[in-house]
């Protein structure tokens, strides 16, 4: 096996490599705080993202025999706290069981696992994609 040296780059090269990767950086961390939703369906250790009042939530779940073993994080969106305060909520759902979290402003996500645990998704998608679109 031969290996290749690596030339040097010129100053120039190496100062835009750096530039257009902390632009990547904060793409990234931009998209991570913005109201992106992905209410399924989804396979295991895939995120369902959804806004539910001022809070949101990150749910994934992992195949636990023929059920869907949910994990789920809600957490306030505020300026004032977003993300620090947190509360995560772990239930085993059987196919076709529902489980349903509510907001204090009677808003609500309805997850459900799917026939033999391969897929969870959100049941009321487009309650939440029509207050979502009245929002904004």
């Amino acid at each position: 096996m031969k290996l290749r040296t690596l030339k040097r780059l010129p100053i120039a090269t190496a100062n835009l490599l750096a530039a257009l990767a902390l632009v990547a950086i904060s793409a990234t961390i931009v998209s991570a705080a913005d109201d992106r939703a992905n209410l399924g369906p989804v396979g295991p250790h895939e995120p369902i993202l959804a806004t539910i009042g001022g809070k949101r939530l990150i749910a994934y779940y992992e195949q636990s025999g023929e059920g869907c073993a949910v994990s789920a994080v809600v957490f306030d969106t505020a300026a004032t706290g977003g993300g620090h305060e947190s509360t995560r909520v772990r239930v085993i759902l059987r196919p076709g069981e529902l489980f349903q979290l509510e907001a204090v402003e009677n808003e609500q996500v309805v997850l459900t696992c799917g026939p033999k645990a391969r897929i969870l998704t959100v049941l009321n998608r487009g309650e939440l994609l029509t207050k979502a679109a009245s929002v904004n």
